[in-house]
């Protein structure tokens, strides 16, 4: 049989699967070698690891034997072998329970099971595909990347909308034109809203146009962790040869530079060194720059000096489409009225969304069930049980008032001192995040107040929630409270 079938069969797939997930599962693998016995063959794979042999099987055989049968004009099976590091094969035993629910790059691997709850990419907002060394034997890990670019966090993967266009329009020209506009871009927001997401696009954009560029992408802790070594090691020529060479630097949570000097001082250096050499530099942060805490005002106007945008939870259309492409990725289509459902109960952000889709997917799998309403209600019962305690705008503010020892017609009222101006905004936040009011709904009922007003309560006592520890304190006692 011919050798080039595998490769013809190759080029049909990509054309056939989404980019990403072709170029994880399908481009590693090496030419199949045939066997034929006159009415039927069989095509064996080598597989790298038993991870990608338990995917490929229960996600991708059906495809691959369907290509490969119509290529040779008779019945293909696909026999998946796993390589030795000697590149001899060695037949996988197949597992007793295929691991059919777990999703590509999935944390928490267990033989048999799935940890559920973890970041799985290509599911949002998780910045390495799987965590080594947790639960899946460390001679088959795979191992990051010298770029820590995750693949699959591409823009095609992210979902657009209202809550993201602003940032992921920006992002899209600095990809598209690295050094010239947004230099640097300052994206912040609450967790698990995409911010990770958007920064690793940008950074395979560019590696997609120009392999040969210097990108790296880290979390703010491990240049804080980069500066300790070099330091203790007396060795910071050996920092600046890292991080000012490079033509595209992406860095995360940056709010953790917070009271390190030293760390903020190298960060400044090499800020300085990236932008005089027209290299892009693009930073995450939980806050607006002007609100990050315990970094030098120097960093701060720096850091607010090119573009500041901000990603907002997103809204349910924009959820029900996340859902909804995600589930389609994973090769398990979400009906549109189930997606509504979910979408309708899991409002925080898109972190705990596909926390939530995992379940759903998970369950559907291993109950061998169809998804549905009465599937999806089941599987997160304990999520349901939490929004049916029926919180209300209305009891909200009644608690609200009755904490901060003021009138409940204060909620509604247009006095503006700061004793009643303040517990107004915490109602308004927790409004926005127990109930599921759109922001127009919550303004009407806190005296026909604009929907921007709300906006800025919410933005303002989350941002503050973080960094102030007494209001975070009574806000717990509230949601406690209120929760029953």
């Amino acid at each position: 049989m011919s050798a080039d079938v595998w490769t013809r069969g190759c080029d049909r797939l990509a054309s056939m699967l989404p980019e990403q997930q072709f170029n994880t599962w399908i481009r590693p693998l090496s030419g199949a070698e045939f066997s034929d016995d006159g009415t039927s063959a069989v095509a064996t794979l080598r597989v790298p690891n038993r991870f990608m042999l338990d995917w490929i099987r229960t996600q991708y055989t059906a495809r691959i034997e369907e290509v490969l049968s119509d290529l040779v004009g008779k019945p293909v099976r696909l026999d998946l072998q796993m390589a030795t590091r000697d590149s001899h094969p060695v037949r996988a035993t197949p597992p007793a329970q295929p691991l059919r629910s777990l999703m590509p790059g999935a944390t928490g691997l267990v033989t048999g099971t799935v940890a559920l709850g973890s970041t799985s990419a290509p599911l949002s907002d998780a910045a390495q595909p799987m965590t080594p060394g947790r639960s899946i034997d460390a001679r088959f890990a795979p191992q990051p990347p010298k770029h820590r670019l995750n693949p699959a966090l591409t823009f095609d993967t992210l979902v657009p909308g209202r809550a993201n266009q602003m940032a992921r329009t920006a992002a899209l020209h600095v990809a598209g034109a690295p050094g010239v506009m947004y230099n640097p871009l300052f994206i912040y927001g609450g967790v698990g809203l995409g911010k990770t997401h958007l920064i690793h696009a940008v950074g395979n954009a560019l590696l997609r146009d120009r392999p040969d560029g210097r990108v790296l992408y880290l979390h703010a802790e491990q240049f804080i962790t980069d500066v300790v070594k070099n330091y203790q090691r007396k060795t910071f020529d050996e920092l600046k040869a890292k991080y000012h060479s490079l033509d595209l630097l992406l860095i995360d949570d940056v709010q953790f530079f917070a009271g390190k000097e030293r760390t903020q001082e190298e960060f400044f250096n090499a800020f300085e060194a990236l932008l005089a050499k027209k290299a892009h530099i693009i930073m995450t942060s939980d806050t607006y720059p002007k609100g990050l805490a315990d970094i030098d005002e120097r960093l701060t106007s720096r850091f607010d000096a090119g573009l500041t945008v901000a990603i907002e939870p997103p809204e349910l259309e924009m959820r029900v489409a996340i859902l909804m492409k995600k589930s389609d990725g994973e090769g398990s289509p979400m009906p549109e009225d189930v997606a509504f459902f979910v979408a309708k109960n899991v409002r925080a952000n898109v972190r705990e969304l596909e926390g939530a889709l995992r379940k759903v997917l998970a369950y559907s799998r291993f109950s061998q069930k169809e998804i549905s309403i009465a599937l999806a209600r089941e599987a997160l019962k304990d999520l349901l049980s939490i929004q049916n305690r029926q919180i209300s705008v209305e009891n909200i503010q009644k608690t609200c008032a009755d904490f901060y020892k003021i009138k409940v017609a204060d909620m509604y009222s247009k006095k503006r001192p700061a004793s009643i101006a303040r517990p107004r905004q915490i109602a308004m936040y927790l409004a926005k995040e127990l109930t599921q009011k759109s922001l127009p709904e919550i303004g009407e009922l806190f005296g026909g107040r604009d929907h921007t007003t709300v906006l800025h309560a919410v933005r303002k006592i989350g941002g503050e929630r973080g960094k102030n520890t007494e209001l975070n304190q009574q806000l717990h006692v509230l949601e406690q409270t209120l929760k029953g």
